[in-house]
């Protein structure tokens, strides 16, 4: 088979099941596809891309496969508008000035910055979450100071780090705000959506962005992502926490081992 065949191949599988399971379980995606991009490629005898193409096209990825999650969750009634605006105002500042302060940081004091934020959020999906899928929809109350401070910090670690936040930000919604979970995941991708515009226009605009991959995996996004946002809404809550769960678990055992 033609290489170039190949490649194009590879890459929209990258993006269509990386922005499938986005969809479903609230998440960026950058979780996944990060090290998809990383280490696929070379085993399909591709180029390997480096750690800035990654991060470059991984930030325009889960820009537009927000936008396809949000999209599909916008007549569910799941989508807490106020919780939005309070973590999207202060998660936008918080990236802006995480990303401008990375500069000043090594690369191992990065990876160090992730490694803690990634444990953090394992423990915290494994704290137990008793109740908070019987509270009804409309009568979801959370601490709006609380919400907009631990966003702020979320952005500054994840613009440290080029991640969307959304891994530290699913559990924080359950386990600190007491959100219930289809809320959480409905209204983390938009306000995942808000976080990566930041971090997009930051890498477009340093050049970090191969713009031919980028566009095959925003293609595929805007196909995976609507469905695996429909697949999400028809599974059981608990089944979703336990992929998350696992999902951030096994993030958090890789960047160590990278680290370490």
């Amino acid at each position: 088979m033609d290489s170039s065949l190949v490649f194009l191949i590879v890459i929209f599988l990258i993006g269509f099941i990386g922005s499938f399971i986005s969809g479903m379980v609230g998440i960026g995606g950058s979780i996944i596809k990060y090290p998809m991009l990383l280490y696929l490629p070379p085993l399909f005898g591709l180029a390997a891309f480096s750690a800035h193409e990654v991060s470059g096209i991984s930030a325009v990825q889960v820009f537009f496969a927000t936008i396809g999650g949000v999209w599909a969750y916008r007549k569910s009634g799941y989508l807490n508008k106020s919780l939005i605006l309070y973590m999207g105002i202060s998660i936008l500042v918080g990236s802006f000035v995480g990303g401008y302060g990375s500069k000043l940081m090594s690369e191992g004091t990065i990876n160090v910055v992730y490694g803690i934020l990634a444990a953090l959020a394992a423990i915290m999906m494994f704290v137990p979450k008793k109740g908070i899928d019987d509270i009804p929809l409309d009568q979801v109350v959370f601490n709006k100071w609380l919400a907009a401070a631990l966003a702020f910090l979320i952005g500054v670690g994840s613009g440290i780090v080029g991640a969307a936040g959304a891994f530290l930000l699913v559990p924080v919604m359950l386990v600190v705000l007491k959100i219930p979970t289809r809320m959480t995941i409905a209204t983390s991708l938009a306000v995942t959506f808000i976080s990566s515009i930041g971090s997009t226009f930051g890498k477009i605009a340093t050049g970090q962005v191969d713009y031919i991959p980028a566009l095959i995996m925003v293609v595929a996004s805007l196909l995976a992502s609507p469905l695996g946002a429909k697949a999400g809404q028809k599974m059981n809550t608990k089944v979703l926490q336990v992929i998350l769960a696992v999902l951030i678990l096994a993030t958090a055992v890789k960047i160590w081992a990278d680290i370490l």
